[in-house]
């Protein structure tokens, strides 16, 4: 036991070893709660001789899930069976799939990702004849969400103006479609089961007797639907451990409560409570710096982030003249680093509010050659391809599915109209039958009792379509994932389709290879595994654990990540903290955390950088910092370029200043090796020139013409330029 504990500090190891009852671990930023986690389920079974199928782990990710379970068999030398690890979804699909005799829904039922869902609440506005300008199929679709990770079904709304009115009226027929397509969403995983605990005595015994310990990862992102769930899950054992961060909530505006924190603490006034405040990742001075903004917010516990590595290179904050400067400090600050072999791309990543900042940002990496990686830009799972191919194998797992039908009937194109799918619908309801069970009786041909109600060239196209689906419906039982899949796609001739041997024809068909490669893993597992792994995958789990390129992605995107080097941009008032803050306190709190999660990725160089102007729609708007700056203690910055720092001008210091040591004296002037109307070539932009050349704090800093990208001021010293004449 020492051996499996003898790594780990002081507050790791009282955490690990803490007793039965409920638990709160209070885990800072890079303070090691995964292996806080995986040891505590180590020490379950080996120390406390608990059964792993005794034990539930929870988590968001399936990356998460997978890292949590590879990480407790090295522990234990050995693999672990039968333990209930994944994401809340996944455990909650799991258990629905056993007590499906108590839902409304058949074993069989599919799990609708978000274009799935939205294209239902639309089709139910139509139907209700709802004004859909008026309301959104999106907004309606987001308040449905949020009632039900309030756990309140359509009868239970309340309603106090005619907009609740129209959601109530939309979230029922949305349900009753779900419900007739045998579908489920994401919402309904949770809200589902934890009614299905509530309502049914038995099954919430069962369970919570069976669950002698329930772990929760990032238990600060749990909603109403999962708290109750959880209460429900460990009402016997009252082995409750949870591990999370108020101060990392950022996930509100998707029903995330911080609050549930407090909720603990109220519902188990005798919990241990524990802090994990030494952080692994980051320097003193950037842990200083997200200690000094999120310790403006209230109700949460406060800690004091330390490291023992030093406390490492100030913070760099450079006010940029526009917009377009911006994303050129950015893009130069990076090509400098990496020519210069201080640096590789992959050690880079610039966050922002929203993703409609990634433009300037990429289109400038594009105009310097450099490769960059874009994360929350269309998805694997969401590209046209991929969901054709998963929409025909969610058809064949279950022909109810309205939805997967539409979108595949007439995939690759056979003729088959509005007119004729108009026509199957209109006789599948008069039949109350599923369109997709209408079809698969098509292909009995004139032996079908419903052929006659079709006529003329409509008849054989739905029923050649019929067939096939009767066929692949037939065998998905007895054939593997892999071999379903080549069928449907040879079938189809699906290839041809997609692939016109242009570009992006090429591209689609890797796509779908791609996903190919994905059923081959489930070789010895069957068609529900895959389509709800599928189902449940989120953006993080599809992200490459290693590319050498710099990283765009929204500050939303980025927890759970970290990197060398982190650029934080557009903090301005507005962007961050955004617009719609200003006149509400938990939406300010929210994006202060959100700021504070920015800061906490860096390991080793943080740079927040923001516009004095910025272009709306041809002319340029003036801005005014982000307060959050403020809050962050002058002794740890320093300033690039000249910095408005709120109203007072500074001195320029190069980018490249804060990476050396801080304490050291401003070098003294050097000779200038470079001169106004020299030719010369870069390593990265070619060939240039310079047009002026000075020398400011001991740097010899040259303003460079470049053929190729235009206009640059670089560090002489970092640059290596090559005269040439």
């Amino acid at each position: 036991m020492e051996e499996l504990i003898k790594s780990l500090n002081s507050q790791q190891r009282a955490a690990v070893t803490a007793p039965d009852g409920p638990v709160l671990v209070l885990a800072g930023p890079g303070s090691g709660k995964t292996r806080v986690l995986t040891h505590r389920i180590a020490y379950l079974v080996k120390k406390r001789g608990v059964k792993p199928t005794s034990i539930l782990a929870v988590t968001f990710t399936n990356k998460a899930a997978r890292e949590m379970q590879r990480r407790v068999e090295v522990l234990l030398d050995r693999e672990i069976k039968g333990i209930w690890l994944g994401t809340f979804h996944a455990i909650c699909a799991r258990i629905m799939r056993r007590e499906v005799e108590y839902l409304p829904i058949k074993t069989n039922f599919v799990i609708y990702d978000e274009d799935d869902q939205i294209r239902l609440v639309k089709k139910a506005i139509r139907e209700l004849n709802i004004d859909e300008k008026l309301h959104r199929p999106a907004s309606v679709h987001a308040a449905i969400s949020r009632a039900k990770n309030d756990l309140c079904l359509p009868d239970r709304l309340v309603v106090n103006s005619y907009r609740d009115e129209v959601v109530r009226r939309v979230y029922e027929r949305y349900q009753q479609m779900l419900i007739s397509n045998n579908a489920v969403d994401f919402d309904d995983l949770l809200m589902y089961t934890a009614i299905l605990m509530e309502d049914h005595q038995n099954v919430c015994g069962a369970y919570s007797r069976w669950f002698e310990h329930t772990l929760v990862d990032e238990f600060q992102d749990t909603n109403q639907a999962q708290y109750a769930l959880l209460k429900s899950l460990t009402v016997i054992h009252g082995n409750l451990y949870v591990v999370g961060d108020e101060d990392q909530s950022i996930y509100r505006w998707r029903g995330a409560d911080y609050r549930n924190i407090l909720r603990f603490e109220e519902d188990n006034p005798l919990a241990t409570k524990l802090l994990l405040e030494q952080n692994y990742r980051s320097t003193q001075n950037v842990l200083d710096a997200a200690q000094a903004v999120i310790d403006q917010n209230n109700n949460r516990t406060p800690k004091k982030l330390f490291t023992e590595r030093g406390q490492g290179a100030k913070i760099v904050l450079y006010e940029a003249a526009d917009d377009q400067s911006e994303a050129t400090y950015v893009v130069d600050t990076i090509a400098q680093l990496t020519t210069s072999g201080r640096a590789q791309g992959g050690d880079f990543a610039i966050m922002y509010r929203t993703n409609a900042q990634s433009r300037l940002l990429e289109e400038t990496f594009l105009r310097a050659g450099i490769p960059y990686r874009l994360v929350g830009a269309q998805r694997f799972y969401g590209r046209r391809e991929v969901k054709d191919v998963i929409s025909f194998m969610r058809l064949v797992h279950n022909p109810d599915d309205d939805i997967s039908l539409a979108r595949v009937i007439n995939v690759p194109p056979r003729g088959v109209g509005e007119k004729t799918v108009s026509n199957l619908l209109i006789i599948a309801y008069r039949h109350k039958l599923s369109p997709g069970r209408l079809l698969i009786s098509l292909a009995e041909a004139d032996k079908s009792p419903y052929w006659n109600e079709f006529a003329g060239k409509g008849q054989h196209l739905l029923a050649d379509f019929g067939s096939l689906l009767a066929g692949w419906h037939a065998e998905k039982d007895h054939i593997s994932v892999p071999v379903l899949f080549d069928r449907i796609l040879e079938d189809v001739n699906y290839q041809a389709y997609v692939d016109d041997q242009s570009e992006e024809g090429i591209d689609r068909w890797e796509n779908v290879m791609e996903l190919r490669r994905i059923a081959f893993e489930y070789l010895d597992r069957n068609l529900v595994d895959f389509l709800e792994t599928i189902a449940l995958v989120s953006d993080q789990d599809t992200m490459p654990d290693h590319i050498n390129t710099p990283t765009l992605l929204t500050l939303h995107a980025a927890k759970g990540l970290e990197f060398s080097q982190v650029f934080i941009t557009g903090l301005d008032d507005g962007l961050l903290p955004h617009s719609r803050s200003r006149d509400d306190p938990e939406e300010m709190a929210e994006e202060r955390r959100l700021f504070y999660v920015g800061i906490t990725r860096a390991r080793d160089q943080l740079f927040l950088v923001r516009a004095e102007a910025r272009a709306t729609f041809g002319t340029y708007d003036n801005t005014i910092p982000s307060g959050f700056l403020e809050q962050i203690p002058t002794d740890i910055l320093v300033y690039g370029r000249r910095s408005m720092r709120f109203g007072s001008h500074q001195t320029y210091q190069s980018w490249h200043t804060a990476s050396h040591n801080t304490q050291q004296q401003v070098k003294k002037p050097v000779n200038p090796l470079y001169k106004a109307g020299m030719r010369i070539r870069h390593g990265v932009w070619g060939e240039g020139l310079i047009i002026d050349d000075r020398i400011i704090d001991g740097s010899e800093i040259v303003d460079v013409a470049f053929t190729s990208v235009g206009f640059k001021r670089l560090d002489a010293a970092v640059a290596k330029l090559e005269v040439l004449e």
